[in-house]
């Protein structure tokens, strides 16, 4: 009984290992995560002041070159770049990301045929296949 006891004891300590490491992996795929997202922010917040300064001295000269010139056609780039601008600007500092996230979760919940990969997933023996066939050492036994 005794060795029984012991054996059920290491199991369970294994079990709780386990459980232990899977459960840090996913905190740092997490982290990992977050500092990502977090990077894609301010990469955007800080690209956002360089195209924001362009954006308005564009405007500014477009304005005056209409103005001067008689002709509103001249104003027309101003069309894309306030797209461009304000995709930014959302992305940055408004409520884009928020947006995406409950897209994203619309189509995990309502969607989810549309994730399947292609032949569906990979498998040991579809690598092994693939490694064989590009394998020029490669001798079928």
């Amino acid at each position: 009984i005794t060795m029984e006891i012991q054996r059920s004891e290491n199991l369970n300590l294994g079990s709780a290992a386990e459980t232990w490491g899977l459960e840090r992996q996913l905190l740092m795929q997490n982290q990992m995560r977050e500092r990502q997202t977090a990077m894609q922010i301010a990469w955007t917040r800080e690209f956002l002041k360089y195209f924001g300064t362009f954006f308005g001295l564009a405007a500014v000269g477009l304005t005056a070159g209409a103005i001067k010139k008689k002709n509103p056609g001249v104003l027309l780039p101003i069309v894309p770049l306030s797209f461009i601008f304000a995709y930014q600007y959302d992305m940055g500092y408004g409520t884009l990301l928020q947006r995406i996230k409950d897209e994203a979760e619309n189509i995990l919940d309502t969607q989810s045929t549309l994730l399947q990969l292609p032949k569906g997933p990979l498998t040991y023996e579809d690598l092994e296949k693939i490694r064989r066939s590009q394998s020029k050492f490669f001798i079928e036994k």
